[in-house]
């Protein structure tokens, strides 16, 4: 007993270390990592410059301020879109694919379709996907991890192109000038904290009805009443949806070419005319998972009826020869990537070399791709339109670049250049017309996908 208790008092008193203590931070390992910070004057030097400058600044590679701005092959596009303070990137770069078609085709000028438009109906379908969700799954409790993960994420402004593919055909297009932006559409913040609470406080309220013994035809009838405050919020803050509308194309010098009364949807079968459904095939490039593989993500559409978003995993060189072939063709593409890794916001040039951290640092970074995203280092974050590609002697690409919807100020004159490298590192999906696609991944897009859940970390929506 005596020698239980000496061996508590020395233990508490420190003596002898207790076996959280050994896995803790000691003084003695402290003393160790000051040793070890011991320093030759540059390195106190390179100290005070982090210090007084930040990190980021001291790491920029000065032999990558300069680059090549000519392009072997580029599509040709007018006017730079804004998405402004909103997590619209997937739409205007759906858009944005589009309408680079009619400008060429037609001739126009700075034309582009109204954004505003398709998220109108975005967030109208958002929001009953959302309740009538809450309802399917009523009969579940509130720490299943489907019900947890739709309270947690009611409604967003991000989303992918399968959201695009669903709202343009359910409710077609208009001109931007035919429902231009309000401040809300360009400020999104504000307004999805209220409707998330919104849809939050109506979802509580269907799951009590149900746990009421309420019926479905009981519950669908408060989901309609429901629906209707959400349409009057949405209409306030981005106006009303024009049913019908006249409009007047023009060339590019600004002339009337014709003037003709349009509903939505025949401006859209008329000036697009595609099928986004059967016309186009999402491509992944995610080594964390077998490659020839085709994948759907539950849950990750923006209608109750609409497509999830569905798409075939493969090497990178293998989504570059498509993307090539297209921009060839004169066909832009959607395509989303890790934006923010080593993008110089100044010159807008994306390199894997942009910064040196090990050199300031003095430890390396080695983790690759794979590596990245196993560990939420990486992911796919933001949505841009593939336009450009140059080729070297060998026809193998040397770089590439995007149009963006950052603004004109932004960047490269409103565009993002990325080496093919930085390609290879932080490039996840691309969105290719199905005349670019050999036909064994046209057969493959037709297999039953293997299904992944919706919390997956890697299918967070684009902003």
């Amino acid at each position: 007993m005596k020698i239980l208790i000496y061996l508590f008092i020395i233990t508490t008193l420190g003596i002898i270390p207790s076996a959280a203590q050994q896995k803790a931070i000691t003084s003695m390992q402290l003393d160790k990592y000051r040793k070890a910070c011991a320093s030759s004057p540059s390195e106190r030097a390179l100290d005070n410059a982090v210090a007084l400058n930040g990190l980021k600044v001291l790491a920029t590679s000065a032999q990558n301020n300069a680059y090549d701005t000519y392009f072997s092959n580029k599509v040709n596009s007018k006017g730079i879109t804004n998405q402004q303070k909103s997590g619209r990137c997937w739409l205007f770069t759906g858009l944005n694919v589009l309408r680079a078609k009619i400008i060429s085709r037609y001739n126009t000028g700075d034309f582009s379709f109204s954004q505003n438009y398709c998220f109108f109906y975005d967030q109208l379908e958002k929001s009953n996907l959302f309740l009538q969700s809450i309802i399917d799954n009523a009969n579940k409790p509130m720490d299943d991890r489907l019900v947890e993960w739709l309270f947690k994420h009611p409604i967003s402004d991000g989303g992918q192109f399968t959201g695009i593919s669903d709202l343009i055909t359910k409710y077609g297009l208009v001109p931007s000038d035919v429902m231009p932006e309000t401040f809300t559409s360009n400020n999104t913040s504000d307004y999805a904290k209220i409707i998330s609470l919104k849809l939050r406080e109506n979802g509580l309220a269907l799951r009590k009805m149900a746990a009421g013994g309420a019926k479905e035809k009981e519950l669908l009838s408060k989901k309609e009443e429901m629906m209707e405050t959400i349409y009057k919020i949405l209409v306030r803050c981005f106006g009303m949806p024009p049913q019908k509308f006249t409009w007047t194309l023009k060339d590019s010098k600004g002339q009337p070419v014709s003037t003709k009364e349009y509903t939505p949807q025949s401006f859209y079968k008329e000036f697009v005319g595609l099928d986004l459904h059967q016309d186009f095939i999402m491509f992944m490039n995610d080594p964390t998972r077998p490659f020839y593989k085709t994948y759907q993500i539950d849950m990750d559409r923006h209608s109750y009826e609409g497509q999830n978003w569905t798409y075939i995993n493969l090497p990178i060189e293998e989504i570059k020869t498509m993307a090539i072939a297209s921009i060839k063709d004169s066909t832009m593409m959607y395509l989303s990537c890790d934006v923010g890794k080593e993008l110089n916001p100044k010159t807008g040039f994306e390199d894997a070399g942009n910064y040196n951290y090990a050199d300031v640092l003095g430890t390396e970074f080695p983790m690759n791709k794979k590596e990245r995203i196993m560990t939420f280092a990486s992911g796919s974050s933001h949505a841009m339109t593939l336009m450009a590609v140059d080729l070297d002697k060998q026809g193998k690409p040397v770089k590439w670049m995007v149009e963006n919807s950052w603004g004109e100020d932004s960047g490269y004159k409103g565009h993002i250049i990325m080496t093919d490298k930085w390609f290879d590192e932080y490039v996840f999906r691309l969105v290719i017309n199905k005349k670019y696609i050999p036909q064994k991944y046209v057969d493959m897009s037709k297999e039953k996908p293997t299904l992944l859940p919706a919390w997956d970390p890697m299918f967070a929506p684009e902003q």
